[in-house]
């Protein structure tokens, strides 16, 4: 397994990293520890939780990956492994955490993090990341900015003061941004530079064959500022594998939660994944070995995220992770692209 820098950190991370938001909700402790077994075994060294997780987030699971996580931990060298995980911004009615945090502020940031280094059992955290940002901007199946949807936000250079007190305490190491958008990045990479504080060394956002809005414009933000992508939902959300094409109702996240990844619920989504499908048989590969090589060959991708449900599924998305797709697939992968650009942005 390839160890690659993650942004301009020294953090050496796997070119795969475990995602963990079904463990606690489909997969319980024994099962999750297997996957994390397993992703170690292949030389997975890199873990990203939240403390929101498991998804659909609720109440009475609040918590409880980061707690799996940790059990997992105890026993282990704490310095073999690369611990990400997250705290849960404003605006997404959640009651249960920190009675539903009205904004990213210090006392928010603080208190996230102590209570995910008790379910880690761990004293510091690698990577810290803010979930989605405090201000009003697009996200999770959203594509147009609503100026009507403006709402109090903690400024950029608050969020980024508590953070550098965590790091200068040893609680966290490295910040990390997730579901950003261009201006937000650029943001906290001018007042991190002007101010000396803690810059943003990656960025976990939504990537797929059929959401590549990451390329019209971050893209070149993190060329530029030396900035990686840690991209989730590489399959979306289970579309991508064909499994839905020839039986709606398989057994996913999408039939098993109704309502669940509305992102996906749009027009073009079943007929671009059904070319892509068709495009994958006709060299010979499945339908998640086109979608997760394509993500794995692009330059800007830091470590990729894969998760399943099943230690099968976890197999297969690993051994995908390790294709490069050659210049001749990916022409045809934009041909494709062209046709269906963009239908679950």
């Amino acid at each position: 397994m390839e160890l690659r820098n993650l942004g301009t950190s020294d953090l050496r991370v796997s070119s795969v990293c475990l995602g963990t938001m079904t463990f606690g909700q489909q997969n319980p402790e024994a099962e999750a520890h297997a996957q994390l077994d397993a992703a170690f075994a292949r030389g997975v060294n890199f873990i990203d939780a939240a403390e929101m997780y498991p998804v659909p987030t609720r109440a009475d699971t609040y918590g409880h990956t980061e707690s799996i996580v940790g059990s997992w931990l105890r026993g282990r060298p704490r310095d073999s492994v690369v611990l990400a995980t997250k705290v849960a911004g404003p605006g997404r009615n959640m009651a249960w955490i920190r009675g539903g945090p009205a904004s990213l502020d210090r006392a928010n940031i603080r208190a996230a993090v102590e209570a995910s280094l008790v379910r880690l059992g761990t004293d510091y955290i690698d990577l810290y990341q803010l979930h989605w940002p405090a201000r009003n901007q697009p996200m999770f199946g959203q594509w147009r900015f609503d100026p009507e949807g403006e709402r109090p936000a903690t400024p950029i250079e608050e969020q980024l003061e508590a953070l550098a007190e965590l790091v200068k305490e040893g609680k966290i190491r490295y910040v990390g941004l997730s579901n950003e958008h261009p201006w937000g990045l650029m943001s906290f990479l001018r007042v991190a530079d002007t101010l000396g504080l803690p810059r943003v060394v990656s960025v976990q956002n939504a990537f797929n064959l059929l959401n590549r809005v990451f390329e019209q414009s971050m893209s070149e933000v993190c060329f530029r500022e030396q900035v990686s992508l840690l991209p989730y939902s590489v399959l979306g959300f289970g579309h991508l594998s064909g499994k839905y094409l020839d039986n709606p109702a398989a057994p996913g996240r999408i039939s098993l939660f109704p309502g669940f990844g509305q992102r996906y619920d749009k027009p073009g989504v079943q007929p671009a994944v059904a070319a892509y499908a068709a495009l994958a048989r006709q060299h010979g590969m499945t339908p998640t070995e086109l979608a997760i090589g394509f993500v794995a060959s692009q330059p800007f991708v830091g470590s990729v995220i894969v998760g399943a449900t099943t230690l099968a599924q976890l197999e297969a998305n690993l051994d995908a992770c390790e294709l490069r797709l050659d210049a001749g697939v990916l022409r045809e992968i934009e041909a494709v692209h062209l046709q269906f650009p963009n239908p679950a942005p």
